[in-house]
């Protein structure tokens, strides 16, 4: 499976809470598209929040996110890691 980041925005002054119950959004209805969210991350101040997941596609992502409330155009394949 592929790994993605995406990135959202819209999130300014969000709380740990509120990113918690998107990702809750996510991880309920993942598995219709075959993806599996890994871990989010927000910076209330800039308004982003970050999503890594894996999955099948690019557009998997999208599709699971649309449906969760939280569409993003910014996703990124991560081809290559380093541990």
């Amino acid at each position: 499976m592929a790994k993605f980041m995406d990135v959202h925005s819209g999130f300014v002054g969000a709380t740990a809470e509120q990113l918690r119950e998107a990702h809750e959004r996510d991880l309920a209805i993942e598995e219709s598209e075959g993806v599996h969210f890994e871990h989010a991350w927000l910076d209330p101040v800039s308004g982003k929040a970050f999503c890594l997941s894996s999955g099948p596609s690019k557009e998997a992502v999208l599709r699971v996110h649309e449906k969760a409330g939280h569409p993003t155009t910014e996703i990124y394949e991560l081809p290559i890691e380093v541990e």
